[in-house]
């Protein structure tokens, strides 16, 4: 079984490029994040034409998610309070960030986590109040499966090979002590693990590189997209890399897609 993962910054601005690459790899699984578009005008029919069904959770110009499958997927659920409840929810699945669905006895939650836009603001607090809620959703899917798949866009590089240049990163969004220490308590300390680090201990591996000065062509960029998975699904894993071909096309996303393969059941 192959999974990717891709932060496509538009669907619909990067159909072309989502048609080229899905049709250039074989995956049983694709995770996307940032579709920007409600449920009403994702392009269904040309993803479909490519063997793919579409389970998708979108709003208007910002977030959402989707999960397209070779095969169609069981009990696709959406949001956190699909788990825990509205009420313990509370607002935060008013933006569409989490969705999930069951391939085989495999549990796939694609996320796209809050990025948080500066240390203190508002949007800080919602990232972290976010991570928190997270725990208590992994928590419980824990008890109830054992093969658990997560991926997505986090927004935060956990390490400092993680990023291109470290050096003040306790004060930059997206590594701080605090965002990093919310992964590891949200994921890491449930027993998940990275599992691109199963493979690739390296530095200089990245999944963003920013649209300004260059970033992509000198290699200036942060490993922000990740797959993590649960203790028996880490048995499976065979292979996970990082795809670098999308993210040189014209006009590509900012994100490029990182693939991890497992072995069949």
């Amino acid at each position: 079984m192959r999974i990717a993962t891709w932060n496509v910054n538009s669907v619909r601005s990067r159909l072309e490029h989502l048609q080229r690459w899905l049709t250039d790899q074989t995956l049983d699984i694709v995770c996307l994040q940032e579709t920007k578009v409600v449920d009403e005008q994702f392009p269904l029919e040309p993803l479909q034409a490519l063997g793919y069904h579409c389970a998708i959770a979108g709003q208007k110009s910002y977030n959402g998610v989707a999960i397209l499958s070779r095969q169609p997927l069981a009990d696709v659920q959406i949001g956190f309070g699909a788990v825990l409840g509205a009420e313990a929810v509370g607002d935060l699945d008013e933006q569409k960030r989490v969705i999930s669905g069951r391939s085989g006895d495999l549990r796939i939650i694609n996320l796209y986590v809050p990025n948080g836009s500066e240390l203190g603001s508002e949007k800080y607090d919602y990232k972290l109040r976010w991570l928190t809620c997270l725990q208590q959703y992994l928590t419980v899917l824990g008890d109830r499966e054992s093969q658990i798949h997560i991926c997505g866009d986090f927004n935060i590089a956990l390490e400092d090979r993680d990023i291109y240049d470290p050096a003040g990163k306790e004060t930059h969004i997206m590594s701080s002590p605090t965002e990093r220490e919310a992964l590891r308590q949200s994921v890491l300390s449930l027993g998940f693990v990275d599992a691109f680090r199963l493979f690739e201990a390296g530095a200089d591996q990245f999944s963003w590189w920013d649209y300004r000065t260059g970033a992509f062509r000198r290699n200036r960029g942060w490993r922000i997209d990740h797959h993590y998975l649960s203790e028996s699904a880490k048995a499976r894993a065979i292979a996970c890399h990082i795809d670098r071909e999308p993210r040189t096309w014209e006009k590509p996303s900012d994100h490029t897609p990182v693939v991890l393969e497992l072995a069949d059941e």
